[in-house]
């Protein structure tokens, strides 16, 4: 297993089986994982800290861009990255002019996505 990297990754998606593949496949890319089943479970349980949150746009009672534009103040040092099976170019707007920092099409290219949560964590620091 790789070192455990500076940082966690927030994975909130209501796809139980998502949450655990991905969570999986970040550990052994050496990630510190959390898996939140809704916005409002991130929410409740997120404790500050440096960290990226990877959130699915379409889920029950709240999609990604409503709560990334609903919660700045709770994300204004965490870095999103959002992933869709099925994202419309103004939904993908309306989340980047959120701040969302890059999207991703399920299923999530793995090198692509590492890549990113290198970076973001990186720049978090």
């Amino acid at each position: 297993m790789a070192e455990i990297a500076a940082g966690r990754i927030h994975v909130v998606d209501d796809d139980e089986s998502v949450r655990h593949s991905l969570k999986f496949l970040l550990r052994l890319y050496g990630f510190e994982v959390d898996l939140h089943a809704s916005c409002q479970d991130f929410a409740a349980t997120y404790d500050g800290g440096r960290s990226c949150l990877l959130l699915d746009q379409h889920m029950p009672g709240m999609t990604g861009v409503e709560f990334v534009e609903g919660h700045r103040a709770l994300l204004r040092d965490v870095p999103v990255l959002m992933m869709s099976a099925n994202m419309e170019p103004e939904t993908r707007d309306r989340a980047a002019r959120a701040g969302v920092a890059c999207f991703f099409d399920k299923p999530v290219d793995t090198g692509r996505l590492v890549d990113e949560l290198h970076r973001l964590l990186a720049t978090a620091a």
